[in-house]
């Protein structure tokens, strides 16, 4: 399961990544591509030609239940794989 910051509730710690909003309001201004949060034109990290989406611009507003179930499917795939 994906650790929610007890001190800010609609943000997710992903452990690889920084703490990112889980629903922002507005997800299509930011570039979601590193820590500086550009604006969708600035862009000044160069990360890129073009902004990176939120995830729940890619997979919808249950994008969390789906990371996690993908998360518990893999690791019950990786014992199985281990028990072998």
């Amino acid at each position: 399961m994906i650790p929610v910051m007890a001190r800010c509730p609609s943000r997710v710690d992903t452990g690889s990544m920084t703490k990112i909003p889980l629903h922002p309001k507005n997800p299509e201004r930011v570039c979601w591509g590193c820590d500086k949060y550009c604006a969708a034109t600035d862009l000044a990290c160069g990360n890129g030609t073009i902004r990176t989406q939120h995830p729940v611009e890619l997979f919808g507003d249950d994008w969390l239940e789906w990371a996690e179930e993908r998360k518990t499917s893999t690791a019950a795939a990786a014992a199985e794989a281990n028990d072998r």
